[in-house]
């Protein structure tokens, strides 16, 4: 099982780094249907998030493709309520939390699949603090709750604001990390962490995230880092639904 679940970690940092999102998404059902307590899984989940996607941002910060002002509200905010979230998930029934799960995935998906700017070639440059620190601490509160980190939220709402999807990418990457470790380090204060699955996931988590960093950002364009990341949304709230029915 553990050489399954490093491959799968690796893929599963490739891909979704190409858009800046953490691969917990899917590693957490997935650690589910090789019998892992979900209660363990969402640490492991989170703890990954939050290396493999480090490792992500240490590339796109070599490479000077981070704007780390526009990244501040998000950090704070997204950070302090992961933390909280984790710790209300205590109290929220599974059913209800895959439920959330799906809607999640649904929402950020139809975002990017159907959202479109009137031009595609003009992106705005300013930093709204208000609307990021809000952004960031509804994306933290389910980041905690699910376990999965909030960059599937930061992505299409600041896709949405009208910024480039390209630097949107290396910015969730950036924070996605942040919340991911609040709300791990809550989950470990309340519950168990196993330690020997965040290494396997862990180390394989960031060779395929900063491999695919890389990849997005010298092959891929905007309107195709949007269309991949929707496609991999659905296909897993489909299979979270499936489950839920």
């Amino acid at each position: 099982m553990d050489f399954y679940l490093a491959i799968i970690s690796f893929l599963a940092a490739f891909i979704f780094s190409l858009g800046g999102v953490g691969a917990a998404i899917i590693l957490i059902p997935i650690m589910d249907a090789f019998g892992i307590p979900i209660s363990v899984a969402k640490p492991v989940g989170l703890f990954y998030n939050t290396i493999s996607l480090a490792g992500a941002s240490a590339n796109n910060i070599k490479n000077n493709r981070l704007d780390f002002k526009l990244g501040i509200p998000l950090i704070i905010f997204s950070f302090i309520f992961a933390s909280v979230g984790a710790y209300l998930s205590q109290y929220i029934p599974s059913r209800i939390v895959l439920i959330m799960f799906v809607g999640f995935l649904l929402f950020s998906s139809c975002m990017f699949l159907f959202f479109k700017k009137k031009d595609e070639t003009i992106f705005r440059e300013d930093i709204p603090y208000f609307p990021l620190a809000l952004i960031g601490a509804f994306a933290g509160l389910l980041s905690g709750i699910l376990g999965i980190g909030g960059g599937g939220i930061i992505s299409p709402l600041l896709l949405v604001m009208g910024f480039n999807p390209k630097k949107i990418t290396t910015l969730t990457a950036f924070v996605v990390p942040f919340s991911s470790l609040s709300g791990f380090l809550t989950y470990w204060s309340i519950g168990s962490v196993d330690w020997k699955l965040i290494a396997i996931t862990a180390i394989a988590g960031i060779l395929g995230a900063t491999i695919g960093t890389s990849i997005m950002q010298k092959k891929l364009n905007p309107k195709t880092v949007k269309k991949i990341l929707a496609i991999i949304l659905i296909i897993i709230a489909i299979k979270m639904g499936v489950k839920i029915i």
